[in-house]
């Protein structure tokens, strides 16, 4: 496939105004200056995030100069995309650039911050922390009540009667504003940031009077719409462990996997056209999820890594083999007394509560040989009790002496 048309197509939802009208600026040789944002409200970046950053390395393959932006500034106001009800806490910079500090180290597995084309790295916090009064009131001077509340999210908010926090609010005008403090002529994010974007497309035309292109990649989810990410709790961290990983990609329903091969690898498209016919053809879609798995965490990490990891599932899981270690842990005196939630996080079972209760009510835990559903009816925590997360993670508790 011609290398533009892959750029403008794999990966990609929808491009605005056209994509013709951004075909034709790269075909004339142009190079151009854009950037993707990530807010630091967490320390790890996801699968889904690997969506955007694919899409930034096929543009700096092609010689654009590609900025990846660090929301230590926006993160503060809270980004409402995606989100049926406001935040309960916000974060101050100081501890969204704590969150970041190995945001660059994980996305360099992805895309390149040395060599001849180096992605740069900026954080927006340098530029919207200093924005005073009347700069304030002037960015918002663009924008109408009535356009604003056109986004979809804040209607659906409305509608169930969840509020709208003006903090949340003034967020588009935020990031919108990044595209201009950084002159951009593109900037790339999922389909839930498209009324983000299309607030700098407007700013960018009103204060450098240029165009804006804006690309949207499609969320990962499911046929359901369920989305893979931190939000809904089921996020793939892209520096978990090789198993672990490799896993959790296992995990995914049948419907993404033509989606994951498409947005998160290498794979030609042709290839990926050819998988999906013969999936459709009635073939085990798990040899294709297997492959998936198997080309991501080679990608994420070594051949030898993704070789061991397919062992250890193909042993532990689809043959249902136990580990030959089980990992002990002792715990401390201020630990939990019984299996709830917060001993899934504490002892690393579950990346959140939320996750953890999602594998309760899943029947995704077992302790001692019997699945634990009702957390609100205590299990105590005794001496050599085997809990089980899943297929893969078991762990030993020793109580203290």
């Amino acid at each position: 496939m011609d290398k533009v048309e892959e750029l403008l197509t794999r990966g990609v939802d929808t491009v605005y105004p056209t994509k013709d009208a951004l075909e034709k600026v790269l075909k004339s040789g142009k190079k151009l200056t854009l950037y993707m944002g990530f807010d630091p409200t967490g320390n790890k970046l996801h699968v889904g995030h690997m969506v955007g950053l694919m899409k930034m390395a096929d543009w700096q393959r092609l010689g654009h100069h590609v900025i990846f932006l660090i929301g230590d500034g926006t993160g503060q106001a809270g980004d409402p995309s995606g989100k049926t009800k406001s935040r309960d806490t916000f974060f101050t910079r100081d501890q969204l650039r704590q969150n970041a500090k190995d945001y660059v180290m994980q996305a360099s597995k992805i895309v390149n911050f040395e060599g001849d084309n180096p992605v740069e790295i900026k954080y927006n916090g340098d530029w919207l922390n200093t924005i005073d009064l009347p700069k304030m009131l002037e960015i918002a001077g663009h924008f109408t009540l009535q356009q604003m509340l056109e986004r979809d999210l804040y209607q659906e908010r409305m509608k169930q009667n969840e509020p709208v926090n003006l903090r949340e609010f003034v967020y588009p005008l935020l990031q919108g504003y990044d595209s201009v403090a950084m002159e951009v002529d593109l900037e790339i994010g999922g389909t839930d940031q498209t009324f983000n974007m299309l607030v700098g497309r407007q700013l960018v035309k009103d204060y450098l009077g240029k165009e804006k292109y804006v690309m949207t990649t499609p969320l990962l989810a499911d046929a359901q719409g369920n989305k893979i990410g931190k939000t809904e709790g089921n996020a793939i961290a892209i520096t978990d462990t090789p198993a672990d990983l490799y896993a959790k990609i296992m995990a995914f329903p049948d419907d993404v996997i033509i989606k994951g091969f498409a947005y998160l690898t290498r794979i030609p498209m042709n290839e990926v056209h050819t998988i999906k016919k013969a999936i459709a053809d009635g073939e085990n879609p798990m040899v294709y999820k297997k492959k998936l798995a198997h080309s991501l965490v080679s990608m994420l990490n070594t051949k030898n890594d993704a070789d061991n990891a397919q062992d250890a599932f193909e042993k532990n899981v689809q043959r249902g083999e136990m580990p030959r270690e089980v990992l002990e842990v002792t715990l401390t005196d201020t630990d939990e007394e019984f299996v709830n939630e917060d001993l899934l996080v504490s002892l690393n079972l579950a990346s959140s509560k939320a996750e953890a209760k999602r594998l309760f009510q899943q029947n995704g835990v077992e302790v001692n040989g019997e699945k634990i559903i009702d957390t609100t009816e205590p299990v105590a925590i005794k001496d050599g009790m085997v809990i089980k997360v899943g297929k893969r993670k078991i762990v030993r508790l020793r109580k203290p002496r």
